[in-house]
């Protein structure tokens, strides 16, 4: 039995992604653009933010339209490399 069967994921399927760091004009772009590398066709509604209570700092869901356990491990590794990105669930 390989990865790919042991996997409770069925692929394709919806996949959201939560990325938080500190607010900023540029932390949604870059966070759908460094999920786009891997997931470019992200569609309308993909993306949701949602600021802290005090405002200092974002988070960004991105549902993406999984087809692999590989895809989402790229999309986990070009994510928690980026400096400003805080922690990605």
């Amino acid at each position: 039995m390989n990865e790919q069967d042991e996997s409770v994921l069925k692929f394709p399927c919806a996949f959201p992604i939560k990325v938080m760091g500190k607010a900023s004009e540029a932390f949604e772009l870059k966070v759908v653009e460094i999920v786009r590398r891997h997931a470019p066709d992200l569609g309308e509604g993909a993306v949701r933010t949602r600021a802290s209570r005090e405002g200092r700092f974002v988070s960004v869901t991105v549902t993406v339209r999984a087809r692999s356990r590989e895809q989402l491990d790229a999309i986990y590794r070009d994510l928690t490399a980026d400096a400003d990105i805080l922690m990605v669930l």
